[in-house]
């Protein structure tokens, strides 16, 4: 008798397992807290992070021979990036006493804090979560904090309907386990604020099957979600919050007369990637339909199901939400949350096109009060000589008790203003050497960001966040050379390929993928309305002018009326940008300074086989030169 061989069944990956053994993210993290040691191994590593925690070790204090300088990076959960003056107070102290002097707004609207020891870490999650915040799962395989635009208009209702269902949102997919404050807090749960009753119904309500037979965890069960997974909610036009790149996105729909109606939705979207593995990609969200208000929590529930019952829990690189959209497409993807919902999607609405906002300076709040948008270059709150904006942000916060709300581009909005308080406050940032003008501000630098990366982030291969600064003065100095002075161009750059500064939507994004070397992505829009693409896989830093002078004089010739410089790449095509780039020659006029313009003749039958190459591997001719002299002569 034959029998026909069946595929052996596929191993769930390492994490899973451990989920699984941790007893609903408890160990080995509780036992392994008590210990003398420095450091939690890498099981307990796995479920610090659904804690808000990541393990770290500083890369400029090592000693060889020595053990890793081990400190922790404590990331706070506050949906719609709402800190009360009260919590900023505390973290601000925290950092001073126990982290390493600064601050960190994320690019999901949280404060980081990095640089706290092992002894020293239940302390500050206590401390976290009784000034009125949480780390809980802010980090981990399971919904991170819900994004929502962070101005704080009170006569517009769509933006208060946004922060209102970025909070209920949050809560119905909080964990349940109670095993976060059995930990930290010895078992003491702090409220911070009522949860809506309609959130405890929708969370108990069990559709068809989105909820699992585990009375501990209803939603996620003990192993949670496959991979992260990342909500916003925002409305309609408003893209200060990269709607693209969620795994859901909810769009706030009013009627006529400002109430809510519902909820337009978008799904799949995600950046994370791995440098030389084809399968694994940036995608922008689908729209997958609209759904009514009192439907909104049994949507969110099916989609969540949906990830959890079918996500790849076997290749983790394959596990994010946005590759089951990619390999079901959306109508398989829409008809499984509909059978989860037991009824079927309505169709998505007409939206105004999405525009990036990031609500600097001072603004009406619309009840007689003001907001403030404060810059903050990469995220980080610090003082470094005559520039003092810890300080700053501090007096503002003791002396006018204003709540912050954190952006998704890591600024800072004060609000709730008095309009008698402006001068005062003004005062203060400018006495400490902070620019409280935005159009004072560099359009490279206001509009770019960057992650850590080093010396903190284990994954980061490059610098990051330490050298974005430089890279876009010497961007500006090139726009400048050539005739290009006011242009505003969206740069993000990430030590990594993860993309935790949204490179892949930018205009120009640099990504991380040697020592001083970067992937380059072009052809993002300045309002994240599509994905960029990568131009080339390595861009030595020293190289930045050489390679960029040519596109830029290419944008100069050619570009149409008011036209970007990212959607004037995606327009043209990378062909036409090689094209250009391989046969551009430097002007000699007036150029006796500029840097890298040395030339080299070579033969025609070289050219071709060079410009063939080039081709074939998607790689500029500089570079492969550049390469090939490199190992000839051994420098």
């Amino acid at each position: 008798m034959v029998t026909t061989p069946t595929a052996a069944p596929r191993k769930p990956s390492k994490v899973e397992g451990i989920k699984e053994r941790s007893n609903y993210l408890r160990e080995p993290l509780a036992t392994e807290l008590l210990n003398n040691a420095n450091y939690f191994t890498d099981d307990a590593v796995q479920i610090l992070k659904f804690h808000g925690s990541y393990q770290q070790d500083n890369r400029d204090n090592r000693v060889k021979g020595q053990e890793k300088d081990y400190q922790f990076m404590l990331r706070t959960r506050n949906p719609g990036g709402l800190i009360p003056a009260q919590l900023y107070t505390a973290l601000d102290d925290l950092s001073k006493t126990h982290g390493n002097q600064t601050l960190r707004v994320t690019t999901r609207q949280g404060l980081q804090i990095h640089g706290i020891v092992k002894q020293d870490l239940k302390m500050a999650i206590a401390t976290v979560v009784n000034n009125l915040g949480s780390t809980l799962g802010a980090c981990g395989d399971i919904n991170r904090n819900v994004m929502a635009p962070a101005a704080p208009f009170r006569d517009k209702p769509e933006y208060g309907y946004a922060w209102d269902y970025a909070n209920k949102v949050a809560d119905l997919l909080s964990p349940q386990s109670g095993a976060y404050y059995e930990i930290w807090l010895d078992g003491e749960k702090v409220i911070s604020g009522e949860e809506a009753p309609e959130v405890k119904a929708a969370r108990q309500k069990n559709l068809h099957g989105t909820n699992l037979d585990d009375p501990k965890e209803p939603i996620y069960g003990q192993q949670f979600m496959p991979r992260k997974f990342k909500i916003s909610v925002t409305v309609p036009g408003d893209n200060s919050i990269d709607v693209y790149t969620h795994d859901i996105s909810l769009v706030v729909i009013t009627d006529r007369h400002g109430e809510l109606r519902g909820f337009n939705v978008l799904a799949g979207g995600g950046l994370g990637r791995t440098h030389n593995k084809e399968e694994t990609f940036a995608r922008a969200a689908d729209p997958i339909g609209y759904v009514g208000k009192d439907d909104v929590y049994d949507l969110v529930k099916a989609i969540v199901a949906t990830q959890r019952d079918y996500g790849d829990r076997h290749n983790r690189r394959h596990a994010r939400m946005k590759y089951l959209l990619a390999d079901w497409g959306v109508e398989k993807f829409r008809k499984q949350v509909e059978t989860y919902m037991g009824k079927p999607l309505q169709s998505f609405k007409p939206l105004p096109a999405w525009r990036y906002q990031d609500y600097l300076g001072w603004h009406e709040q619309g009840d007689g009060k003001l907001f403030f948008g404060l810059s903050v270059e990469n995220g980080r709150i610090k003082d470094e000589g005559d520039f003092q904006l810890k300080t700053a942000l501090r007096k503002v916060v003791d002396e006018f008790q204003l709540p912050l709300r954190l952006t998704a581009n890591h600024n800072i909005l004060l609000y709730e203003i008095n309009p008698q308080d402006k001068t005062a406050i003004e005062q203060i940032f400018q006495q400490h050497g902070v620019v409280t003008d935005p159009e004072a501000i560099d359009t490279l630098v206001r509009y770019s960001m960057a992650c850590p990366a080093l010396p903190t982030c284990g994954l980061a291969v490059t610098e990051s966040e330490r050298i974005m600064p430089s890279v876009n003065a010497r961007l500006r100095d090139l726009l400048n050379s050539l005739d290009l002075p006011n242009e505003s161009i969206v740069t993000r750059m990430t030590g990594c390929p993860n993309g935790c500064a949204r490179p892949y939507m930018a205009e120009i994004g640099f990504v991380g993928s040697a020592p001083n070397s970067y992937q380059v992505w072009l052809g993002g829009s300045p309002h994240q309305e599509h994905l960029a693409a990568a131009y080339t896989e390595k861009m030595p830093l020293e190289q930045l002018e050489s390679f960029f002078e040519p596109l830029f004089v290419f944008f100069k010739q050619s570009r149409k009326a008011k036209e970007s410089f990212g959607d004037f790449c995606h327009r043209v095509g990378f062909p036409a940008l090689r094209e250009f780039s391989q046969s551009y020659t430097v002007p000699t006029k007036g150029n006796k300074n500029r840097k890298n313009q040395r030339r080299v003749s070579l033969s025609d039958e070289m050219y071709a086989q060079l410009k063939a190459r080039s081709e074939r591997d998607n790689c500029p001719m500089n570079q492969i030169v550049q390469e090939a002299l490199t190992a000839y002569l051994g420098t």
